[in-house]
């Protein structure tokens, strides 16, 4: 089983969360995943754990191999612990017999041969009931490892005596001359081993991963971890088991091992020219000696006359190092999502995106030229992904290019925005002036019920065309999804929800600016009451999402909480006088914040209704909404980490495109990008231009 999870933070900008380090080669031409599942050919069964968001990574690297595993996917990384009570607790399914032999995918073993010789001496302690980890034998006194004291017996296989995890420069050389070994993070023990001791030693965690198999989809080679893999605890399988078990025992080993942590492990491993340099792609370093240097396909790297050095370069990002000090690459890593300085810088690059990138993408591979609806979706390498055509995206899309042309924006978008809306109002529009909510992509109705939601951006549509008598007879109609105790009933399983609302309210605050007919303003005023006196939480300051038909905010599983929309309310009552609703838009914004992960640098997807983090993973709208909230109340500094946490998202093959999820660790899904994400994205960077002075 091979472990395929970590972030490899000491190893960027090559290693990011999109692209960890087991998928990136540091030595030689293939990945750590794909040198592991080589070595491991011949000793059993192979299967690989990594997470969802990487499983065209995982699938693709082994297929240029042609070696065939199964694929363990987890819905966010709970750390090594989770991991291998899931792999020994689909391995036992399989056969109750079977000895699981644990690998992480990022290590570096060049002698197979030794290292399946080794993994064969543990296998009589192993059937015996031993949880058996192999010891390298320390090349070094390092501190940036961790260490294990073999106690004394008969054979190769050694009880455990005691851990060390990182120990100071003193206490690495002591251990070191007390015979200790470096910990390699390699099990191996039977299955039902793993499980007595994880269901002994961590409960929860057993429970947790046991359920979330008992829900996992299985489909061609394909295991889905189920949803209840979050209860697990994160924590490591050295802490959780190993430091409490009294089945621990190593195998002590001295084949040549680097668990290449960070750049400097990375230049030891690797084959030096006869100046001890290794570089790679087109990269030179005339008159220097012991450097490292990483030039990316297109970049051309020079270093003259350095002495260990390391230069990595991306197309994005560069990394310049003392390789003495590469254990610290981790915290520029953390602060990479500064891409921008100063929100002046944000502004420069977004608009350019926006301008150069993304709209003449989406007005040509984003349009159906045989129809000339919009389509929902393009894919990270720019192609289109079409499987409907949802009223919110056509709206979406008709507004923001019907704005781009009123604001000046060169390019032909007014006629874009026309014919994406009329082909969309010619097959959508019923009969009593309402819209269908779908139609497959040759304009059938797959949908006909029409929704509040959609119409809320109708709105924006038929004003940003400047369709402004269509709009004010549209919002007459919407009377038909009045709620007798006040607001609007959606169609569908949520009739009672803020979000339609939000939506609502943002529409009537752009097409009463429009027109300045007073329909506009009463429609706006009794949105933003029902905010004030029914979505808003007096106590916590909090906007509740679902409610019962009188409004009294859901609780429980149903008590959700999305910093993103708190943001995003805040961002448009704050655009009203009164002195109440300023108030709550500033308490939204405080509460929206609380879902601000400052490790990953985003705005988390769900909160409890205390406020703890329900669901970390994280959208790209949400940021948008984050970026907006802060503009329009003045705060720079959260304006900056949104303007980042954005162009992190907007990290794609194609420019132009954007990853939209993130999940827990900090991994993108592999999922198209869509449509509906562009007009958050336009109406915060034009927010953006406007406050950092830009030109527009």
């Amino acid at each position: 089983m091979i472990l395929c999870g970590g972030s490899g933070a000491r190893l960027w900008p090559a290693s990011r969360p999109w692209r960890p380090k087991p998928f990136v080669p540091l030595v030689g031409d293939r990945s750590g995943l794909q040198e592991t599942a080589l070595r491991a050919q011949g000793l059993g069964p192979l299967a690989v754990l990594g997470g969802a968001a990487h499983e065209g990574l995982i699938s693709g690297q082994l297929a240029a191999l042609a070696v065939k595993a199964t694929m363990i996917l987890e819905p966010e990384g709970r750390d090594t612990a989770a991991a291998i009570a899931a792999a020994a607790g689909w391995a036992a399914a399989l056969d109750p017999e079977a000895v699981v032999l644990i690998l992480p995918a990022d290590h570096h073993i060049p002698d197979a041969t030794a290292f399946r010789a080794a993994i064969a001496d543990t296998l009589d302690a192993a059937q015996a009931g031993a949880i058996v980890t192999l010891g390298l034998r320390p090349a070094s006194a390092s501190t940036a490892l961790g260490y294990i004291q073999p106690g004394p017996g008969d054979g190769k296989v050694k009880p455990i005596a005691a851990f060390d995890e990182k120990p100071d420069a003193e206490g690495a050389m002591a251990l070191v001359e007390a015979g200790a070994l470096w910990n390699g993070g390699m099990f191996v023990a039977r299955a039902a081993t793993f499980l007595d001791e994880l269901r002994r030693w961590a409960p929860e965690i057993a429970d947790a991963v046991g359920a979330a198999l008992d829900e996992a989809a299985v489909a061609d080679g394909v295991v889905r971890l189920g949803a209840a893999l979050s209860r697990a605890p994160k924590v490591a399988f050295d802490r959780a088991v190993m430091e409490r078990t009294d089945r621990g025992a190593v195998l002590p080993v001295d084949f040549a091992w680097s668990d290449l942590g960070a750049w400097d492990a990375v230049l030891a491993a690797a084959s030096p020219d006869p100046a001890g340099n290794v570089l790679t792609g087109a990269a030179r370093a005339p008159g220097s000696s012991r450097v490292l240097v990483r030039a990316a396909p297109g970049m051309q790297v020079a270093v003259v006359g350095a002495t260990r050095l390391g230069v990595i370069a991306e197309p994005d990002a560069v990394l310049v190092c003392d390789l003495d000090h590469a254990q610290a690459v981790r915290d520029a890593a953390g602060m990479a999502g500064g891409r921008f300085a100063s929100l002046a810088d944000a502004a420069g690059w977004l608009d350019a995106w926006l301008r150069t990138a993304a709209l003449p993408l989406w007005a040509t591979v984003g349009v159906d030229t045989a129809t000339g609806g919009f389509r929902e979706a393009l894919t990270w390498d720019g192609r289109p992904h079409d499987p409907r055509r949802r009223a919110r995206v056509q709206a979406r899309q008709a507004f923001v290019f019907a704005r781009a042309a009123a604001e000046g924006l060169p390019g032909p978008w007014a006629a874009t925005a026309s014919a994406g809306f009329a082909w969309f109002e010619g097959h959508a529009r019923r009969d009593d002036g309402l819209y269908a909510t779908t139609l497959d992509p040759a304009g059938g109705l797959t949908e006909p019920e029409p929704r509040l939601y959609e119409h809320a951006f109708l709105l924006l549509a038929l004003s940003a065309l400047r369709r402004d008598e269509d709009a004010q007879s549209l919002v007459g109609r919407l009377d038909a999804f009045r709620h007798p105790a006040g607001g609007f009933r959606e169609a569908g399983d949520h009739p009672f929800q803020a979000n339609a609302h939000m939506h609502l309210l943002e529409a009537a605050l752009t097409c009463g600016e429009a027109d300045g007919d007073p329909i506009w303003a009463r429609l706006a005023d009794e949105v933003a009451g029902l905010a004030l006196d029914r979505f808003i939480d007096p106590a916590s300051g909090s906007l509740h999402e679902f409610f019962d038909a009188d409004w009294r905010p859901l609780t429980g599983a149903a008590g959700l909480i999305e910093p993103g929309h708190q943001l995003e309310w805040a961002w448009l009552l704050s655009q009203r006088p009164e002195p109440r609703t300023q108030a709550a838009a500033r308490r939204l914004f405080d509460v929206g914040r609380r879902g601000f992960d400052a490790g990953s640098g985003v705005i988390v997807n769900a909160l409890y209704e205390d406020l703890t983090v329900r669901d970390p993973g994280a959208r790209l709208w949400a940021q948008t909404e984050h970026l907006k909230a802060a503009l329009a109340l003045g705060e720079t500094a959260a304006a900056l980490e949104a303007a980042n946490s954005i162009a992190h998202f907007l990290d794609t093959p194609v420019r132009g495109v954007w990853r939209e999820r993130m999940d827990a660790q900090g991994g993108f899904l592999e999922q198209p990008s869509p449509a509906t994400s562009l007009y958050h994205l336009y109406l915060a960077i034009r927010e953006l231009t406007r406050f950092a002075g830009e030109p527009c």
